[in-house]
């Protein structure tokens, strides 16, 4: 738009989405966002510029193939710099305007840089998993840039009063020659002598990311004396464009292979009870938790936060339609690939004990879904109960009151159906290739 005139001129023209435009110090360029329309559900958006009239675009970067966002231009306006998330982590990288791409920092970290000064000198929140969040910096020195220094030390005091548990990455195959990653959170006094519950927690979206990053409530879970399995399976970001859209058409699908092949491989180590295994997940992860108890009974008890039951019912009543793309045809073009794909359908495999939890405002998975499945277990005697979270949409945590009680409620279902603390095992069960 001319300020002066309120003329306004359409600078692209791509069959799909430009986003996120940042003008060079001097106004003469233009860095965004971008990716040309398709029906995948999945896609990565590559690095463009263009002069600011719209003419001389091109991309940079075209093999980086990793979710990025963050745009900002260095102070020699050459490149533009971004954070991209990759394998779990989250990192500053840079694009130079006249080619090449490179990672500047490193580390099992998840930084998100937020601005940069004419000194080259970046700054963002940093986490670790043993660090809940701070501010961090990192100085740009021309091509390269210092390690990252943390600025804040916000949570000390509250740190100092507890032990953490140690978080662990781990990697194992799954179906399709496919590594998949996963970290394991342990009890802080854990001891492998014995046997632990073992919760596998599953993300949503179902195109998100879980790495190193610091999670209060996966650490209060192995407080409790929990071992905590948390993975990215086929789906998820930070593995490039194919690996997230490995589902489409095909959710839930392998994705629930790569959850149980990660449980197989923490049995492996010998210091999980296989008969005190739980899980839980919101959203696309309360999906794959209603989709798992109908396939498997292996579980003790599960709890599905915010779920899609019915992929028929929730078409034209969710406020993302953009998730009709995942299905070859709508409902009333060809009904079975909706029904193939419900957890509903699975029902009547179900024996597993499980919560169900909504927020009753929620728009994007609908608490009828909810109640679809809440009353298919309720008419097959299946233990379970419904929680309705009054005031809330998707995610049920506006209030941090109510993210607590969500929690609560997780940890309260859990412990009724938990056996007595662990017991000592064999040494001999203690020892398996991989252990640390």
């Amino acid at each position: 738009m001319d300020v002066a005139t309120g003329t306004v001129a359409q600078v692209t023209d791509r069959k799909g989405p430009d986003s996120g435009p940042v003008p060079s110090p001097d106004g003469q360029w233009v860095a965004y966002t971008g990716y040309d329309w398709n029906r995948d559900t999945y896609n990565v958006s590559g690095l463009y510029v263009m002069r600011a009239d719209g003419t001389e675009a091109r991309l940079l970067a075209p093999d980086l193939d990793r979710a990025i966002s963050g745009l900002m231009w260095t102070k020699d306006r050459a490149g533009v710099l971004f954070t991209a998330r990759a394998e779990g982590a989250r990192d500053l990288w840079r694009a130079d305007l006249g080619g090449g791409v490179r990672r500047l920092t490193t580390g099992a970290h998840q930084f998100a840089a937020t601005d940069v000064d004419a000194r080259g000198l970046v700054v963002g929140t940093w986490t670790t998993p043993s660090e809940p969040g701070d501010l961090a910096s990192v100085q740009l020195r021309g091509d390269a840039a210092e390690p990252l220094q943390q600025l804040t030390r916000v949570n000390d005091d509250l740190l100092a009063h507890v032990d953490l548990g140690a978080v662990e990455e781990i990697r194992y195959p799954s179906v399709g020659g496919r590594e998949i990653q996963g970290w394991v959170v342990k009890p802080p006094d854990f001891d492998p002598s014995k046997t632990y519950p073992l919760i596998l927690q599953i993300h949503g979206g179902p195109h998100g990311m879980y790495g190193w990053r610091f999670s209060f409530e996966r650490q209060e879970q192995a407080a409790r004396g929990f071992v905590v399995l948390y993975t990215n399976p086929r789906g998820s970001v930070g593995y490039g464009k194919d690996f997230g859209n490995a589902i489409n058409n095909a959710y839930p699908g392998q994705d629930y292979d790569d959850l149980m092949n990660g449980v197989d491989a923490v049995l492996a180590k010998g210091w999980i009870d296989p008969d005190q295994l739980f899980v839980y997940g919101g959203s696309g992860g309360g999906v794959l938790t209603c989709w798992i108890v109908g396939k498997t009974d292996r579980f003790a008890a599960a709890v599905s936060m915010y779920p899609v039951t019915n992929w028929i019912s929730f078409v034209g009543t969710t406020d993302g339609p953009y998730w009709y793309d995942n299905f070859a045809k709508l409902p009333w073009e060809g009904i079975e690939e909706h029904w193939q794909r419900s957890p509903l359908r699975l029902v009547g495999n179900v024996t597993t004990p499980t919560l169900l939890l909504t927020g009753e405002l929620d728009l994007r998975t609908p608490m009828a879904q909810t109640e679809e499945y809440y009353q298919a277990l309720k008419l097959r005697k299946v233990d379970t109960a419904m929680v309705r979270m009054a005031g809330e949409y998707h995610g049920a945590a506006r209030r941090p009151s109510n993210r607590l009680r969500r929690m609560l409620y997780v940890r309260g279902w859990f412990e009724k159906y938990r056996e007595e603390q662990a017991v000592p095992v064999p040494a001999a069960a203690t020892s398996s290739p991989g252990d640390g």
